[in-house]
């Protein structure tokens, strides 16, 4: 499977936000994200696993075609201001009966911000 990256950055956090009805100060205010300890505002977690789950799914040939797709959230996806911050995918897959297995690798600046990240889709 080849590397994707996700361009992440303030305005895409709004844009979720508005679209997903989640308007947590910490992803979009920058002074209360620090104040609760975070070193910035940081991207939603359904947001980031959104775009890895656009990986499996643009690689399996649809939506309809992935049975399977979970992860876990490890670290956040901070998100300066004024700054892109590169979501960078990629995967294994594994063929078995029809079925292929994904191990997936999310990271950013090279550490891994979802862990025992797999899907399962039929291609």
């Amino acid at each position: 499977m080849q590397e994707r990256i996700f361009k992440i950055d303030r305005e895409l956090l709004k844009r979720y936000a508005e679209a997903s009805g989640d308007q947590n100060p910490i992803h979009q205010d920058e002074a209360f994200a620090k104040s609760v300890g975070l070193p910035d505002v940081i991207a939603h977690g359904m947001l980031t696993m959104g775009l890895v789950g656009q990986y499996v799914s643009d690689w399996a040939g649809g939506s309809a075609n992935v049975k399977e797709y979970s992860a876990r959230f490890v670290k956040p996806v901070v998100v300066p201001a004024n700054t892109v911050v590169d979501l960078v995918v990629i995967g294994v897959a594994t063929e078995e009966n029809g079925l292929y297995r994904l191990e997936l690798t999310a990271t950013v600046d090279g550490v891994k911000v979802l862990g025992m990240a797999k899907a399962l889709v039929k291609k």
